[in-house]
């Protein structure tokens, strides 16, 4: 059984169920004692700003902020570097605790024993 997930968001706004469940998913493997790291790309890349997950909105689904302040307190949470600087996101503007990095450590973590990578 993986002891830690690797989890990619490639969705945000623009496939809200997408982005939701991605979040839903890192959230409950946190609070079950998984080892988590969740990965922002594409457009889930702006909910590495200030404020902007409380812009999601999805019926019957957990609020994105709560779920993102879980991540940040008990996971690992990073910005794809490609994603935010297509987005002129730097390591200034984004949420404390968020981290930008590439693909070659998306990789390593991907491929360490023992974890699971899920992509959304």
């Amino acid at each position: 059984m993986a002891n830690k997930l690797v989890i990619k968001v490639t969705a945000g706004a623009d496939a809200p169920e997408r982005c939701s469940q991605a979040f839903t998913v890192a959230a409950v493997a946190v609070a079950s004692g998984v080892e988590v790291s969740l990965w922002l790309t594409g457009e889930s890349a702006w909910f590495a700003l200030p404020g902007r997950a409380a812009e999601f909105e999805l019926p019957h689904a957990a609020p994105l902020p709560d779920l993102l302040d879980s991540l940040l307190a008990g996971g690992r949470v990073t910005l794809c570097t490609q994603c935010a600087a297509r987005r002129d996101i730097t390591e200034k503007d984004v949420i404390e605790g968020v981290r930008i990095a590439g693909a070659q450590v998306f990789v390593q973590e991907a491929m360490t024993d023992g974890t699971q990578a899920l992509v959304y």
